[in-house]
């Protein structure tokens, strides 16, 4: 059953940011992106913010209400590959797609629509009927699809991340939201994000939006994941907090226990300021592949449990 067109609206800016060539390392057009909507949306918002933006931030940015305890992470960036010499492609993060997966980006002669292939020793490569420059970047060619229970595309990771932080920033009275750089390419940015987020206002307590794994324990349309753990282990009794937020009003949940993945939680964890933390995300199915799915009972959650949670933080 395909989605009406009153849910198609109520998803467009989803699938605006899906559409968005923003690996690691290129995150731009993302912040770019943010930028115009911002200035564009924030009439309607309870509280509008101060944004806060420049070199000294590189491509991030950082949106400031009011008087602020809590700060809520969401990376800009995606996987993808870069163009090595020849037709070889290196990988950026972790990106998981079979052979004919049609790859897309722009060098010096244009736009490229290309295929990804492997050598007998799993090396990607693409083909196409030209060379292309040496670094460019590609990345998945965005199928956005939509029914009655599901959004599938790529780079629902994290652009869903950054969809939940814009539904909540329309009801944010305190707290800040930060768009970082880098998470899916081992991080770097959030060490010098939370600096400055701590020192201007003394912010001690994060939420990650991100978007974490469909596993034996966690299934779709239960209800947004909160992290006990991952390869990170976050302070107990602040993770404690958000369960008991979500109980006391009535928001489905899933309690997530993994051995394995990070995200910028994990840099806030290895830093040296002394800043809690705690994922809560919706769960897909097919992370980094062309063919991210996640329930849209999910997303609800997720986007309630953020609205309530930082306002009882």
């Amino acid at each position: 059953m395909k989605a009406s067109k009153k849910n198609k609206n109520q998803f467009q800016s989803l699938q605006q940011l899906c559409e968005i060539h923003a690996p690691s390392g290129h995150e731009k057009p993302v912040k770019d992106f943010l930028l115009e909507y911002i200035k564009k949306e924030k009439k309607n918002w309870r509280t509008k913010p101060e944004i806060i933006e420049g070199n000294e931030f590189q491509d991030c940015l950082i949106l400031k209400f009011g008087k602020p305890r809590t700060a809520v992470y969401a990376h800009m960036d995606s996987v993808g590959f870069t163009v090595r010499y020849f037709n070889q492609l290196v990988s950026i993060g972790g990106p998981d797609a079979e052979a004919g997966t049609k790859l897309i980006g722009a060098d010096s002669l244009g736009p490229i629509e290309c295929e990804l292939e492997y050598d007998r020793e799993n090396h990607a490569l693409y083909k196409y009927g030209r060379q292309i420059d040496r670094g460019t970047t590609l990345t998945y060619k965005i199928d956005f699809r939509e029914t009655k229970d599901f959004i599938q595309s790529p780079y629902l990771d994290n652009r869903l991340g950054i969809y939940n932080a814009l539904k909540m920033a329309e009801t944010l009275n305190d707290g800040v939201i930060v768009f970082s750089c880098w998470e899916e390419h081992g991080g770097g940015s959030v060490p010098y994000l939370a600096k400055y987020i701590y020192k201007k206002w003394n912010v001690r307590q994060a939420l990650i939006s991100d978007i974490t794994w469909v596993s034996d324990g966690v299934d779709h349309g239960k209800g947004v994941v909160i992290s006990l753990r991952d390869k990170n282990i976050p302070r107990r009794s602040f993770v404690e907090k958000i369960i008991s937020i979500a109980h006391k009003n009535k928001i489905d949940y899933q309690l997530e226990v993994e051995g394995s993945g990070s995200s910028d939680g994990g840099e806030l964890q290895r830093g040296p300021l002394p800043i809690d933390w705690c994922f809560v995300g919706a769960p897909e199915h097919g992370a980094h592949t062309p063919h991210e799915r996640v329930h849209k009972k999910d997303i609800e959650s997720m986007v309630a449990l953020y609205e309530v949670t930082m306002k009882e933080l």
